[in-house]
C-alpha cells in the first residue's frame, strides 16, 4: 500500500505501536495539496529531522519559515515528553530537492547511497515528515522518551505500508543542501545507556520492533552505560598530488561501511564531536625521497571551518622503493569540534599520496 494513511489508519497504526499522541486542531486537513496543486502520493518512506529549536509547534503549523517556506513543515512533531503531535495530514513542506539516487533506494528499500547532486526529486511529494524537537547544537539530548516513541513511530509507518525499515531516512542522507539533521546525543533506549544519534541506528531499532508484534517493548532492566562504539573506515578513490611546504588536509573520498553513517566524505572531516576514538591511519607516498620527511598531524576545527587547535606531528621518511608509515589516532574531541588530518611535505618536489587509509572505532559522547 502505498496511498498516505488515511486520519484513521494514523491513529489505529499509532495506537497499535504504543505511540503516545494528540491531534492538533484542523490536522485532517491541513497540508499543501490545494496550494501547490501536488496532491500528496503515493507514499515512499519516512523523513526524520530535527528542528533546530524549542518550542516549535507554531513554526511547524501555523507560520513556516518566511515566505519561501510556508506551513505545515511536517506531519507530526516528536515532543521532549515523548508524544506526538500530529500536524497535518496533507502534504508537507519539510524535505525539499531529494537526491534521485537516494530517493530511488529509498523506494527499493536498499542501503542508501552517497547523494549524487546532479539529480533531484521533490521529496514533499512522497515522504512523511516527522520533526524532533532538538536544538541540534551536540548539547541538547533526546530524552528517552522521545526515543522510545521516535522508533515506534517510524516502526508504526512501515508496518502500516508493510515496508521494512530501510524505508525510514534522516534529512542528512537525502539531503543536497548539506543538511545535517538529525544529530546529537540521546539519553538511552531499552538496556542501552546514553549514545550518539545516527540512521543507522534508529534503523537498527526499528528493524528489531518490526521482528515482534506492534504491542512489542524494549526490555529495560540491567541497564548499562556501555555503548558499541561505531566503526569508521575511509580512504582514497584515488591518489592525489602533495606539493611541498604547505600544510594540506587529506580529503576522503571512499568510505568502507556497511551504510553511509554521517562520516564524511569528499570531506577532510572524518569525526565529529563529543566524541572519543581510537585508531590508525595508514599511509603510503610514492615519489618522496630517500631520507626526506612527510610530517603528520590531527586538527581540530569548528563548525564554521575555522582551526581550534593542532595535535603533536608525526614524521615519516622516505625508504627505497615506496614510502610507507602508520600514524595511531587516538583522542577525546569536545562538542561543536570535528577532526581532520593534515600533511607537510618537506621535501623539495612534489609527492603522491598513493594511499590513505584511516581506521577508527568512536564513541559518542
Amino acid at each position: 500500500m502505498t496511498d498516505p494513511a488515511t486520519p484513521a489508519q494514523w491513529r489505529a497504526a499509532l495506537k497499535a505501536e504504543g505511540v503516545p499522541f494528540v491531534e492538533l486542531e484542523g490536522w485532517t486537513t491541513r497540508g499543501r495539496d490545494a496550494a501547490t496543486g501536488k496532491v500528496f502520493g503515493p507514499v515512499h518512506g519516512i523523513l526524520n529531522h530535527h528542528t533546530a529549536g524549542v518550542d516549535s509547534l507554531a513554526v511547524i503549523a501555523y507560520r513556516g519559515v518566511g515566505a519561501g517556506l510556508p506551513p505545515p513543515l511536517a506531519h507530526g512533531l516528536l515532543r521532549k515528553d515523548g508524544v506526538v503531535v500530529l500536524v497535518a495530514d496533507g502534504r508537507a513542506n519539510h524535505a525539499g530537492p531529494v537526491a534521485e539516487n537516494v530517493f530511488r533506494a529509498i523506494v527499493a528499500e536498499e542501503p542508501l547511497p552517497k547523494q549524487d547532486k546532479s539529480s533531484t526529486v521533490d521529496g514533499n511529494d512522497s515522504l512523511y515528515g516527522l520533526e524532533v524537537e532538538n536544538r541540534g547544537d551536540g548539547e541538547d539530548v533526546y530524552t528517552r522518551a522521545q526515543y522510545d516513541t521516535w522508533v515506534r513511530f517510524n516502526a508504526a509507518l512501515c508496518r502500516l505500508h508493510r515496508w521494512t525499515e530501510r524505508s525510514a531516512a534522516g534529512h542528512l542522507e537525502t539531503s543536497v543542501e548539506g543538511k545535517p539533521d538529525p544529530a546529537g546525543p540521546v539519553a538511552g533506549y531499552g538496556r542501552r545507556g546514553r549514545f550518539l544519534f545516527t540512521m543507522a541506528q534508529l534503523r537498527r531499532d526499528v528493524a528489531e520492533r518490526l521482528s515482534h508484534q506492534a504491542n512489542w517493548s524494549p526490555p529495560t532492566t540491567q541497564e548499562t552505560p556501555t555503548v558499541t562504539p561505531e566503526y569508521v573506515n575511509l580512504g582514497l578513490a584515488h591518489g592525489y598530488q602533495l606539493a611541498p611546504e604547505l600544510w594540506d588536509e587529506i580529503e576522503f573520498t571512499t568510505e568502507w561501511n556497511d551504510e553511509p553513517d554521517g562520516h564524511a566524505l569528499n570531506s577532510p572531516t572524518f569525526i565529529k564531536g563529543a566524541a572519543r576514538f581510537t585508531g590508525t591511519l595508514s599511509l603510503r607516498f610514492e615519489g618522496l625521497a630517500v631520507g626526506e620527511v612527510v610530517q603528520v598531524r590531527m586538527a581540530e576545527h569548528d563548525d564554521a571551518g575555522a582551526l581550534k587547535t593542532v595535535h603533536p606531528i608525526h614524521e615519516i621518511t622516505g625508504t627505497p622503493g615506496g614510502t610507507f608509515g602508520v600514524v595511531p589516532l587516538t583522542k577525546r574531541l569536545g562538542a561543536g569540534r570535528n577532526m581532520r588530518v593534515r600533511l607537510l611535505n618537506l621535501g623539495a618536489e612534489g609527492i603522491e599520496v598513493a594511499s590513505a587509509v584511516l581506521t577508527v572505532l568512536a564513541w559518542g559522547e
